[in-house]
């Protein structure tokens, strides 16, 4: 039976003269109760009652169903206080297919009516409407009895009638309802976000359906480059559980997959065209947790786990980033070991599968066939389950759409002879080929879904043409980098609600579990408040640095080689006393103590130039963060959080690795202010983050300059603090605490001699009281609420360079204060509590690295963290629940003495007015409504109507009125609401020992063997390195113009190549005997074998034309490579392996590549010394001379074409040689790897270059014995030197 529109809304409109409420009531087929909805209050009436009222209400629309309520936040001031309520209708939805009973249907329109009836309202919600309506979202509806939960599995559903949360994309729209008393499982349908496909098959007389089921997970969603890897919770982007069925009656098979984002913090920033740059967003040990969270979330959810890794493994190219990430991920794994039963499969997709053929993929198969065969599928025939699974494939690429799609497929395709066999459906070969080719479209369509939810379009190949694939590919980019922005604020309002963009929320977030900022709000503001309470201080030292570097890239000055940043990071706040900036001999803080959490801005990183400002260069930034990477980790061990750079300015922060596992919430965030904001040559970058319950935010700016441009830097201040927005509506100052430093560019108000007098006597008071920054705070223009440690050292600008003499240029600038830090710490209530201190200055001073024109400046700040007390918490908010009061407030009125039908006579205004006197003494109303012959009153504050209660009786007008809580099962109510905020997911099965470790054990072996602290070079990788960075040299020996780097020769070869033999070449010796066909060659003799003579190398053959183009194939298809091409990389010197020696090799694009390493080939590869060109050669080491006029060249020619000797005029012809008249037939050409052991003289192993003889230089040396040749190849016509002469037979 078709589903028809069962559900009516009806409003009433505004009248003339009267002022009444906006009010909805919706009406429902085959139910006898009606819901009134007015002033964002919910109550359930009778048909009696509306029809009094009837005719105040027209029908606004029809609908299939109602999702809910939907509570959006308006922006105004005091956020949370200002909420709109939207009811959001389902109005036009389509049939996906039938699975039992239920009709599944997907929407494709909804109506969102606003409950203020203003037409602005709508503006508001116009891209969660755009989102609702994607077709990306299903209901399922039966007109018999319940019908089935999309949300669960059919392995699950079995079991459990439990909706999953995860899956359940509108519950926050169903708690208006469920605060309410209101049953939303009559009322409100429940959407899941994914894709479904049903199809029908026929079997004989049986009929079959097929059906393919993605559900997508809530609790990460988003868009493709706004939300990647994982969070601080374990979950991680686009994941996803499909769902493979086939249904026959009452019997099913089910096949479960999942996909997820690496689980690891990554991000691609910036605009995303073509390539796709891919950074770590934190550093190895910040991972850690997260990485830990989600293995053991989805080992409890679904089972063992097996991990297929289709991220590229090549390291140069558009794909280099993938191998970043791929490597990061095994690391993890092998570093991690409670997961060393998970087994890690390495199939690089694009690699092993190209041209789209999937035909490949069986060598995937291989490898996971064990796993598969292991965790099995699910099956039930009848009332029997006969078959459980346990376990499910982890699949992940980049984006989890479209590799992860075709290998899903293909795993699907692979168990589903089992499913058949299973049901009894492969009798017929034709069914079985059947049932494939539906579920090979139905994958690739479940491929498309997806990929529009995550990426705004359909899936690449699977079989498409090259014209689509572009086309979508062009889609994606304009999407992607204009469009997702709006898109993800309208998920993250879906499913967060007004809590999405609230300060109490925010407060909440940092104090609470994540399922409580969902709760009543009486409940949050009292947990906020009462924080102290079960929370106890943590000490916290924090090292605050800025430097602006001009550009610099040198780490130390040339001239002061003595003086590195460790005398500014580690050793400036260590002097003596006498000689500190502080009197410490007061200070009780331990000397000892290292600092916890460093954070360091450079300013002007990269020349501010037209082309810097347009697109600054990254380089810089990385060679910095590895250079104080290496700097802190002198005395303690630090790891990165993260950095940011805005052109010249750059952030970054660190941590001590005991503290990293309780940072959370890192984000990042930046403001231009260059040119009214345009540009980023000035501007701020801040970084904020969560320690235990203290949320954190450091900041960097570099500020307008110019002597008495003050306002533009007040300006610039001001923009920073109002533009710095992070995610989920966090601003700059709802921070705990904000650390500022940079060059704000504030001067001093003086003459230069005046000022440079003055410092020279150390007045510093007289100075500061000129200071612009000083002044200005003092006023109340910037940084209101900040502090700043004493200033008791010499202006830091402006100097001259690698000299102590301030600024002697012929501008010659006053002497400022321009780099500054500040510091601030918020007040959560008027008067602060006992003890609360802003924090407390150890250290504040500036070091002398004389390579820019300012000086460092460092604070060493310590502050207090607050950690929460779980089980102080739990008892808190127990207590909190216990007087909080019913979710909407609600007491019901009812009459003692007065029968029904007089109470239209006594209810009229001026009882209503003494009823909100009498109830006023309790608490303020929001409205009050006559409803089932009882008075519904509703309070502002929840806990009066626990206190209405407690009056029990109240005599209005003469009347007595008993008052009785409208719900009395409000606690009830309140758990439901929480349970439905919280993660609920039911495992898939239960514990059976698989005894995977042995094959986990195989796979790990494969993966990287990185350490952390190499894997952390990973966000420092420069990938062209700075030339005045030193680094190791891998050359070969000197030469006048040297190629690029080459092997070392072996040893015992020549150094250099045999002399000019005196005489013409001697006779050669008889001919060789035929060539044997080419095979493996000769082990190389022992090195304790008696030394041998060098013998030359036989002379290069000419290969086949077949020869060579089957040599080209293998060199384009990385697959067939041969055997010896991995042993001959191996040997090739490297340094010890890291992830900075991995992205740090010779870019194939600038190497020169060899034409052959083979002995047969026919030339070698010369570089000229005297012009730096290459030319080529022949490989003969034999030098001859040559009369005037003579072109060898050209006579070789017509040598070779007549099939004669080669003659030279001026020198004897051998009598001893046979004549031959015709050309021997060259044998095939060797392969590489016959080639490997034999090398052309003169040329390295592994090279193709041979230093070609001077002309008019010395003569060689004699030549040593030759070993009998074989037959020259013919010389190239292009050939710069003649070869010797063809030997006869």
């Amino acid at each position: 039976m078709a589903m028809g529109r069962p559900l009516r809304v009806y409003h009433n409109l505004p009248q003339v003269g009267v002022h009444a409420a906006y009010s909805l009531v919706m009406e429902q087929k085959n139910r006898d109760e009606i819901l009134l909805v007015e002033n964002y209050a919910i109550v359930a009436l009778g048909v009696r009652e509306f029809e009094a009222l009837k005719k105040d209400y027209v029908k606004h629309t029809d609908a299939f169903g109602s999702l809910g309520i939907l509570r959006v936040s308006d922006g105004s001031p005091g956020i949370g206080e200002h909420v709109l309520y939207f009811l959001v209708l389902v109005t036009g939805c389509v049939s996906a297919g039938k699975i039992g009973t239920s009709e599944i249907y997907r929407v494709t329109n909804v109506v969102m009516i606003s409950m203020r009836n203003l037409p602005q309202d709508e503006e508001k919600v116009t891209e969660i409407k755009k989102l609702l309506c994607c077709g990306a979202f299903y209901f399922a509806w039966s007109h018999h009895d319940t019908p089935i939960d999309l949300t669960l599995s059919t392995q699950k559903a079995v079991k459990f009638a439990k909706t999953d949360n995860r899956f359940f994309w509108n519950r926050m729209c169903h708690i208006p309802f469920i605060r309410h008393g209101i049953n939303c499982q009559d009322w409100l349908l429940k959407v899941m976000c994914g894709s479904v496909e049903i199809r029908t098959v026929y079997v004989g007389s049986r009929q079959a359906k097929a059906v393919v089921i993605s559900r997508l997970s809530s609790e990460r969603a988003g868009t493709r480059f706004q939300v990647r890897g994982v969070d601080d919770q374990g979950h991680v982007a686009n994941f996803a559980e499909t769902e493979q069925m086939i249904v026959v009656g009452e019997d099913i098979s089910s096949f479960l997959q999942i996909r997820g984002s690496v689980p690891l913090f990554w991000d691609q920033p910036g605009i995303n065209v073509g390539s796709h740059k891919i950074r770590m967003s934190r550093g190895p040990e910040l991972s850690t947790t997260a990485f830990d969270l989600h293995l053991t979330t989805l080992k409890q959810n679904y089972g063992h786990q097996a991990i297929v890794n289709l991220l590229g493994s090549s390291l140069v190219g558009s794909k280099e980033g993938e191998a970043t990430l791929s490597t990061a991920f095994q690391t993890h794994q092998k570093l991690c070991e409670q997961h060393l039963d998970v087994p890690h499969i390495l199939f690089d997709y694009h690699a092993e599968v190209k041209g789209g053929s999937i035909k490949n993929l069986s060598r995937l198969h291989e490898k996971v066939q064990q796993c598969v065969n292991k965790f099995g599928f699910f099956t039930k025939v009848g009332p029997n389950v006969s078959r459980e699974q346990y376990g499910t494939v982890r699949t992940n690429c980049t984006d989890c759409l479209d590799r992860t799609n075709a290998v899903q497929a293909f795993l699907g395709n692979q168990i589903l002879a089992y499913q058949l066999q299973d049901l009894q459906l492969d009798d017929k070969s034709n069914i079985v080929s059947r049932f494939e080719e539906m579920f090979k479209q139905m994958w690739q369509n479940n491929g498309n879904e997806l990929s529009k939810m995550y990426a705004g379009t359909g899936a690449l190949g699977g079989g498409t043409s090259k014209i689509i694939d572009g086309a979508r590919s062009a889609a994606r980019t304009i999407q992607n980098n204009l469009l997702d922005q709006s898109k993800q604020e309208a998920i993250d309002v879906l499913l967060f609600g007004s809590s999405f963009n609230s300060d109490l929320a925010d407060r909440a977030r940092v104090l609470l579990p994540s399922h409580y900022i969902n709760a009543p709000r009486p409940v949050l503001e009292s947990l906020v408040h009462r924080y102290l309470s079960y929370s106890e201080p943590v000490p916290l030292r924090v090292g605050v640095g800025t430097y602006n570097i001009n550009g610099g890239k040198h780490f130390r000055s040339i001239v002061y080689k003595d003086v590195s940043l460790s005398d500014w990071l580690l050793d400036a706040h260590k002097t003596v006393k006498e000689s500190a900036l502080i009197d410490l001999s007061e200070c009780s803080t331990d000397e000892k103590k290292p600092i916890d959490i460093y954070a360091i801005g450079f300013e002007e990183m990269v020349d501010l130039d037209a082309k810097n400002i347009m697109n600054a260069s990254s380089e810089n930034a990385k060679s910095w963060a590895s250079e104080l990477t290496k700097t802190l980790n002198r005395d303690e061990k630090f790891s990165l959080i993260t950095y940011q750079q805005l052109v010249g300015v750059c952030l970054y922060v660190f941590v001590r690795p005991e503290l990293a596992p309780h940072i959370q919430d890192v984000a990042v965030d930046c403001v231009k202010t260059g040119m009214g904001g345009a540009t980023g040559n000035k501007g701020a970058v801040a970084i904020r983050l969560r320690y235990h319950s203290t949320s954190i935010c450091f900041v960097c700016s570099h500020f307008a300059a110019g002597q008495g441009n003050i306002t533009d830097r007040n300006n610039d201040f001001n923009e920073a603090v109002k533009r710095i927005i992070f995610p989920k509506g966090r601003t700059l100052m709802s921070h705990d605490y904000v650390f500022w430093c940079g060059d704000f560019n504030y001067r001093i108000n003086m003459a230069r001699e005046d000022v440079k007098a003055l410092v020279a006597n150390e007045d510093w008071e007289t100075l500061l009281s000129a200071d612009q920054l000083k002044i200005e705070h003092g006023e109340g223009n910037v940084f209101q609420g900040f502090i700043e440690g004493p200033v008791n050292f010499p202006p830091t600008y402006k100097y001259d360079l690698f000299s102590d003499d301030y600024d002697t240029s012929e501008k010659c600038r006053v002497p400022a204060w321009t780099d500054r830090i500040l510091w601030r710490r918020r007040q959560l209530s008027r008067v602060p509590p006992e003890g609360w201190s802003a924090g407390q200055c150890h250290w504040y001073g500036r070091a002398n690295l004389k390579q820019s024109d300012h000086r460092p400046v460092l604070a060493i700040l310590d502050v207090e963290a607050l950690k929460v007390n779980v089980e102080k918490r739990e008892a808190i908010f127990e207590d909190a629940l216990k007087d909080v009061g019913p979710p909407d407030g609600s007491v019901l009125l009812q009459f003692e003495n007065v029968v029904s039908f007089d109470l239209q006579n006594v209810i009229d205004d001026h009882f209503m007015d003494e009823l909100h006197e009498e109830l006023g003494k309790v608490g303020p109303i929001r409205f009050t409504k006559y409803i089932n012959e009882m008075i519904w009153v509703a309070f502002m504050n929840h806990s009066h109507a626990l206190d209405a209660e407690k009056v029990h009786q109240i005599s209005v007008c003469g009347h007595e009125i008993t008052i009785r809580l409208k719900h009395p099962n409000w606690r009830e109510l309140l758990e439901q609401e929480l349970e439905l905020c919280s993660s609920n997911t039911i495992p898939l099965c239960g514990t059976k020992e698989l005894n995977m470790r042995k094959e986990s054990a195989r796979m790990l072996s494969q993966l990287s063997q990185l350490s952390f602290e190499e894997l952390e070079d990973i966000t420092m990788t420069v990938s062209n390195q700075d030339p005045s960075v030193e680094t190791p040299a891998t050359v070969p020996p000197a030469r006048p113009r040297p190629p690029p780097p080459r092997p070392a020769p072996p040893p015992g070869r020549p150094a250099q190549p045999p002399s000019r033999p005196s005489a013409p070449p001697a006779r050669p010796a008889p001919p060789p005997e035929r060539p044997k066909p080419p095979g493996r060659p000769e082990a190389p003799k022992s090195a304790s074998a008696s030394p041998q003579p060098p013998r030359k190398p036989p002379p290069p053959m000419m290969p086949p034309k077949q020869a060579v183009e089957d040599q080209d194939t293998r060199m384009e298809e990385p697959l067939a490579r041969p055997p010896n091409f991995v042993r001959e990389i191996s040997q090739t010197p490297s340094e010890k392996a890291g992830f900075s020696d991995i992205f740090t090799v010779t870019s194939p694009v600038t190497a020169d590549l060899p034409i052959s390493s083979s002995t047969g080939s026919i030339v070698a590869l010369t570089m000229d010394p005297s012009s730096g060109t290459t030319t080529k050669s022949s490989s003969s080491t034999t030098s001859l001379e040559y009369p005037e006029g003579y072109d060898p060249v050209i006579e070789s020619g017509k040598a070779w074409s007549n099939g004669q000797e080669q003659t030279i005029p001026g020198q004897d012809k051998p009598t001893d040689l046979p004549v031959v008249r015709q050309l021997p037939k060259l044998p095939p050409r060797q392969s590489s790897s016959e080639s490997g052991k034999s090398t052309p003289s003169g040329s390295t192993p592994g090279s193709p270059f041979k230093l070609a003889p001077k002309k008019g230089g010395a003569p060689p040396p004699a030549p040593p014995p030759r070993v009998p040749p074989t037959l020259p190849g013919r010389p190239p016509a292009s050939a710069g030197r003649a070869p010797p002469p063809i030997p006869k037979r």
